[in-house]
């Protein structure tokens, strides 16, 4: 038997919860950030444990810093594509408003995209603080609140495949 689309209302407010949770995360980026910004210079490093620092980066580029050396075109670029994938998402939100694990994914890539977005726009680069190393030799490019949260928006889309092709066997 068919199922009957969702109205535009019932749909919306299925979002509701997961535009929420991309406010959650947006805030706690731009929280983040405001006080490295505020306390930190640029380079500045603090060691929190002997594999994690906090530190103070630009990154102009995208994921670990992908044409950060180009000559400021990429800014735009980058925010371009953003304002896509933020208008894609949100459509797919809409559209699939009751699949949990589907739209926590969303959810969170949404949040970090508009905080690394924000950040192009007001700096003209994202700020990154978060350094993991080992042993002082091996030192994974830094991070910030957004970027984790999109790498675990990935890694749950991902999973909601998986796990959806595993059902449909």
């Amino acid at each position: 038997m068919a199922r009957r689309a969702p109205s535009s209302s019932s749909a919306a407010g299925g979002m509701l919860p997961w535009l929420g949770l991309a406010l959650i995360i947006l805030i706690a980026d731009q929280f983040t950030k405001v006080l490295i910004l505020g306390y930190y210079r640029l380079g500045d490093s603090t060691t929190i444990t002997s594999f994690f620092n906090v530190v103070r980066a630009h990154n102009t580029g995208a994921a670990f810093s992908f044409l950060a050396a180009a000559s400021g075109w990429q800014r735009w670029l980058f925010t371009g594509i953003a304002i896509a994938a933020i208008g894609f998402i949100l459509w797919l939100l809409r559209s699939h408003a009751g699949q949990r694990l589907f739209c926590f994914a969303l959810a969170c890539i949404l949040g970090g995209a508009i905080g690394n977005l924000v950040d192009r726009l007001l700096h003209g680069y994202v700020v990154d603080f978060l350094q993991v190393h080992w042993k002082n030799r091996w030192y994974f490019p830094a991070f910030n609140v957004a970027d984790a949260a999109i790498t675990i928006g990935a890694a749950c889309l991902i999973l909601d495949e998986l796990l959806r092709v595993r059902r449909s066997r």
